[in-house]
């Protein structure tokens, strides 16, 4: 299994505050299949990432608007379900309104390159 990293640029917004961040997207998998987890600010740059690879699912670690608000798109680009706790929905409802997204559960498992991302639901931040 390989692990790709893509950096991208753009906005968080929480409480009425807005930054400049950095945010770290992953693609997990091989020239099989992928995973993408965390999609954010720049869908053309995650694309070139992945390659033309099919994208088996999108997981997000968590809702804030930098990491969940390019989730829709992406999933539509890539074909692929959207992935996320369903503590997050709050969060995600107010960045995606009623977009939908798979619920995760802690120790559910997806199976790449003959290995096994396991979630591990850890609330907080």
């Amino acid at each position: 299994m390989k692990i790709d990293k893509v950096i991208t640029s753009g906005k968080f917004r929480l409480d009425g505050g807005e930054w400049d961040v950095n945010n770290n997207v992953y693609i997990i998998g091989d020239a099989s299949a992928v995973y993408i987890v965390d999609p954010a600010h720049d869908l053309d740059a995650i694309e070139d990432a992945v390659a033309k690879r099919p994208v088996r699912g999108i997981l997000l670690t968590h809702a804030h608007n930098d990491h969940c608000e390019l989730a829709p798109a992406a999933a539509e680009r890539f074909g692929a379900e959207v992935y996320l706790h369903p503590d997050d929905a709050p969060l995600w409802k107010e960045a995606n309104g009623d977009a939908p997204f798979v619920p995760l559960s802690d120790n559910e498992q997806f199976q790449v390159s003959g290995e096994a991302i396991t979630v591990f639901h850890t609330p907080g931040h």
